[in-house]
């Protein structure tokens, strides 16, 4: 039988939640029905050795490093090399990149300059999937010649401030366009109403097995008093100056606490200074990125997501799954994961108040046993999933 061939592409595999969905479903995908490519635009990243084996990563389109580098340094090769098409292209994208100061409208409008340079994928495929917003998904729509394609949103489309008028005519050319929550679905509705029939849910995967077997390895205490976790990118979408205010409070009220944050990015040294000012270095401790963060998610007594949006967290996912005591900040999906007061404790998006519902939850054993017995009841496994992938090849053929 002559396997069908899928296609996703990626930015790259650095740590973060659409990666780690994405190396989820790479290992749950049926090999003996399918073959499989990757494309990153960048081959690096934490997760890229949990790629299955039996996954090809294809060479990144050469054109794209000359614009994910010095501005002089790219016009110096291309130059040697004659590449005028590359030289015009960056001069256009660096101009744009400066004009445009919103992070997610700006991505969008260089792509144009990206594209330029780019020759179409040789292969064909059954079904290519734009695994994330942006560049991935217009990626897909104009270099990959398949029978479906499909792209992916991975956030609250209208929290990220995304131009629609600008993904309106990328989206019209996708079979299916992807999300990961109920939440996450009608904002994309109300965005692009006359494309519901092609929006559907596709959740990330999470398998409670291999999570709870990782969790098993040992590491070393994380700090005294009550421990505290945080998962996600320093990026200002997380929250983390509501989580120093909130630590700031705690310590104000001669709590024992260390709070681990398991993650990097752009913002580490305006942290580090901020925590230095109010002097919490005994109580905020960077672990940094954790190829395998469950074992510090088995040790923590709370886990907390101070987060201003999210999609469908997927350490929050993984929280349930070894059933820890959770808080969350109101975003506006966090209700598609936590009951407030039934399965963790959801909480205002404020310093104070993430402070207050830390204390007042590490202080009820009762309620804390509470949201460990309802998620014990919950079915976390859905890897399931991946059987909407598996029709949507079959509705392409």
């Amino acid at each position: 039988m002559n396997k069908q061939r899928l296609l996703f592409v990626m930015n790259n595999l650095h740590c973060g939640g659409a990666e780690k969905a994405l190396v989820s479903l790479l290992q749950t995908i049926d090999y003996t029905r399918f073959e499989v490519d990757l494309l990153l635009f960048r081959k690096e990243g934490l997760f890229l050795n949990q790629v299955p084996a039996t996954v090809t990563i294809l060479e990144a389109p050469q054109s794209y490093a000359y614009f994910d580098g010095s501005f002089i340094r790219s016009l110096g090769t291309a130059f040697l090399k004659l590449r005028w098409d590359i030289i015009w292209n960056r001069i256009g994208f660096t101009r744009q990149y400066k004009k445009e100061r919103h992070a997610a409208i700006r991505e969008q409008k260089v792509w144009r300059y990206i594209s330029a340079t780019m020759p179409p994928l040789k292969s064909s495929y059954d079904l290519a999937i734009g695994f994330l917003e942006k560049m991935p998904t217009y990626y897909i729509v104009e270099k990959v010649s398949a029978t479906c394609k499909l792209g992916f949103v991975h956030n609250d489309y209208e929290k990220l401030g995304m131009d629609a008028q600008f993904d309106l005519p990328y989206f019209q050319k996708l079979d299916a366009i992807a999300t990961i929550s109920e939440s996450c679905l009608s904002s994309l509705q109300r965005q692009f109403p006359t494309l519901s029939s092609r929006l559907l849910i596709i959740q990330n995967i999470s398998s409670p097995s291999v999570i709870q077997q990782l969790a098993e390895v040992s590491i070393p205490p994380m700090g005294s008093g009550l421990k505290l976790l945080t998962i996600g990118r320093l990026d200002p979408q997380k929250g983390y100056d509501l989580l120093i205010e909130a630590a700031l409070y705690l310590k104000q009220q001669q709590l024992a606490f260390t709070w681990s944050i398991l993650g990097d990015g752009g913002l580490k040294a305006n942290l580090l200074e901020q925590i230095k000012t109010h002097d919490l270095q005994e109580h905020i401790v960077f672990l940094g990125i954790q190829e395998n963060p469950y074992p510090y998610l088995k040790q923590c007594d709370i886990y907390v997501q101070t987060s201003r949006f999210e999609g469908k967290s997927v350490a929050i996912d993984e929280a349930k799954i070894l059933q820890k005591p959770i808080i969350v900040t109101n975003f506006s999906t966090a209700k598609d994961q936590i009951t407030d007061g039934y399965n963790g404790s959801i909480v205002d998006m404020a310093g104070i108040a993430i402070a207050k519902g830390i204390l007042d939850l590490s202080a009820n054993p009762s309620l804390q046993a509470q949201f460990r017995l309802q998620l014990a009841k919950e079915k976390m496994g859905n890897e399931a999933e991946v059987e909407k992938i598996y029709q949507l090849v079959a509705k392409g053929k």
